[in-house]
Formats: structure tokens, C-alpha cells, sequence
């Protein structure tokens, strides 16, 4: 009878040892097929954003992600009006997400201060370091990582470019957001004067300042409009009354041209936000968003709408026609 209780004794503690042993292999289990909770915060309209975020869920698919069955996307946009960007990330604050993307630096800031435990992938910035995002590109530090827009050269590019087709131009206008970086207007004011140019920036904060930044009268228009990606609200607006005016624009993405616009130079943003899934994977697979260093675009893109040319009178120069990744017929 000894021997039988002694050996149910037996029994009992190595079912116990096997239950302990095998418990926390049932936890990483349960914890391994938890879907990855991503928000996704952008100061852009949601029309103006439809090609990054599908460059970024590619990105995903490519790592291994299926949205929907190990990994939901929270997508908040702030459809251009910054004032929202607060409520907006504090919202997704609220619904405990791994970690947040962001796009334009108003969105990063946004999203450090409504959740400041929470590693920030920037699908893309200006100006990261100048803006005070983070601390350095190849340490960011705290819990922001991701993507600089090199700002800077963009924007003398911009100036550049817009010069070539205008090589008469005295004048021209900056359009900027009132979060504008500084270092993109600063660029754009220096790249000016190198080519004997005076860019005016003005801020705009709604229709009116549009019309007072393009006015009817010849005397007091610029020769050509540079349109910040930080007005998506006001690119309507900006490209019927440049357009009327006989006025060549340019700005960053693809879409402006598709509206109407003459020209967009810029980092390939969809390839940016692309690329921003693999810090989202690494984010998750425990890195540390400080030791994450900081990229800059690789792909640049310029294009070119030549029916725009055409209803503005205008010729491009074959050497920037040479230059164009797409010429819009």
C-alpha cells in the first residue's frame, strides 16, 4: 500500500514538472499567434495618402504579415488640418498599440506626446534632427526611428528645377505649412539666391492666404509657385488659380502633376513607406527603436506633366525632359 502511494507521489510530481515545463511553451504560443496592433497616423487627406499606405502594407506582406491575421493597422488621418494630429494620436494612444507610423513631422510630434512609451516608425520627416524629433540620425534615441526626407536637398532641387524652366524668373513663391521646417524654407531661400532668385515663403493657414499669395494683379506675381507636401487641403485651390494665372508649380508627390500641376520632385514616398515595414519588424522582434539608425530616401523621382506645359505656354528644356522618371502626356 506504501509502495502504491509512494508511487502515485511519484507520478504527481512529474505531472506537476511537466505542466510547469510545458506552461511557458503554451504562453509563447498564445503570445506568438497575437496579432501585431499598428497605428498609423498621417497628416495628409486620406486621398493624397493612398499610395503610401499600400506601399507600406506591401512592405508587410513582403515581411511575412497578413493584415487581418497577425497584424491590424489603426489608420487615423488628420486630412491635412494639423489642429487634429493631437486628438488623432491620442485616440490611438488609446487603443494600446505595438507601435505607431507616422507621416510629415507634425504627425512624429503628435505621436511622442500622446504616447511616449510607444517606439514611432517616421515612413518619412523633413527634417528630424532641426525639427528636434529626435537626436542624431545614426542614434536617434527615445523611441522614434525611421525616415529623413532630406529635406534639404529636395527643396534646392525644387528651386532648381523650376528656375531651368523659368531662366527669366526674378520672383518666385514658396507656399509653406505653418509646421513647415525651417530647414526646408531656409534651403529654399539659399538655393534662390545662388541662382540670382528671391523666393518669398508665405504661410498659409487657409483659402485667403492662397489668394493673397497669388494675385491677380502681373505686378505683383511671381514668376513660379513651390507648393509644400504640408498643404494637401490647399493644392486645389492653389493649382486652379496658378493655372489660371499662367503660373509653373511644383511640389513633391506624383499626385500633384496627376491634378495639374507642372512639376513634383521628391523622394520615391511609397518606396519610403515601403520600407518602413522592416523597422516595424524589427521593432516588434524586440530592437530598440534608439539603436535603429536613421535612413535617407534612395530613390528620388521626377516627373514631368507636359500637357500642363502646353496649356501654360511653356517649353521644357530637353536636358530636364532627359532627367524625368515620367513624362505625363
Amino acid at each position: 500500500m506504501l509502495g502504491l502511494v509512494t508511487a502515485r507521489a511519484v507520478l504527481s510530481i512529474l505531472a506537476l514538472a511537466c505542466a510547469l515545463q510545458l506552461a511557458p511553451l503554451d504562453a509563447h504560443a498564445q503570445q506568438a499567434g497575437k496579432a501585431a496592433r499598428i497605428g498609423y497616423l498621417s497628416g495628409l487627406t486620406a486621398a493624397a495618402d493612398t499610395a503610401n499606405i499600400e506601399g507600406f502594407r506591401q512592405g508587410l506582406r513582403a515581411l511575412g504579415y497578413d493584415e487581418g491575421r497577425n497584424v491590424l493597422i489603426e489608420a487615423r488621418y488628420a486630412e491635412g488640418n494639423t489642429e487634429r494630429l493631437s486628438g488623432l494620436a491620442a485616440e490611438i494612444a488609446r487603443l494600446n498599440v505595438d507601435l505607431i507610423v507616422t507621416a510629415t513631422s507634425p504627425a512624429v510630434r503628435a505621436a511622442q506626446q500622446a504616447a511616449p512609451t510607444v517606439p514611432v516608425v517616421m515612413a518619412f520627416a523633413g527634417d528630424p534632427v532641426g525639427d528636434g524629433l529626435i537626436s542624431n540620425l545614426a542614434r536617434p534615441g527615445g523611441r522614434t526611428t525611421g525616415f529623413s526626407a532630406a529635406v534639404t536637398e529636395i527643396a534646392a532641387k525644387r528651386v532648381e528645377f523650376l528656375h531651368a524652366i523659368v531662366p527669366k524668373a526674378s520672383r518666385l513663391v514658396l507656399l509653406a505649412a505653418p509646421t513647415a521646417s525651417t530647414s526646408m524654407v531656409s534651403a529654399s531661400e539659399a538655393a534662390g539666391r545662388a541662382l540670382g532668385v528671391r523666393v518669398n515663403t508665405v504661410h498659409i493657414r487657409n483659402a485667403g492666404d492662397v489668394m493673397r499669395a497669388l494675385p491677380v494683379e502681373a505686378s505683383e506675381r511671381a514668376d513660379g509657385v513651390i507648393v509644400d507636401l504640408g498643404l494637401p487641403r490647399s493644392v486645389a485651390q492653389i493649382l486652379e488659380l496658378a493655372n489660371r494665372r499662367r503660373l509653373p508649380t511644383i511640389s513633391g508627390p506624383r499626385e500633384f502633376v496627376v491634378d495639374g500641376g507642372l512639376l513634383a520632385y521628391g523622394a520615391n514616398y511609397p518606396d519610403l513607406f515601403r520600407r518602413a515595414a522592416s523597422y516595424v519588424d524589427k521593432i516588434l522582434k524586440g530592437a530598440n527603436p534608439a539603436d535603429l539608425p536613421v535612413e535617407q530616401p534612395t530613390r528620388f523621382q521626377l516627373i514631368v506633366n507636359l500637357r500642363a506645359a502646353r496649356a501654360l505656354g511653356l517649353t521644357i528644356p530637353p536636358s530636364l525632359l532627359a532627367r524625368a522618371d515620367e513624362v505625363i502626356e
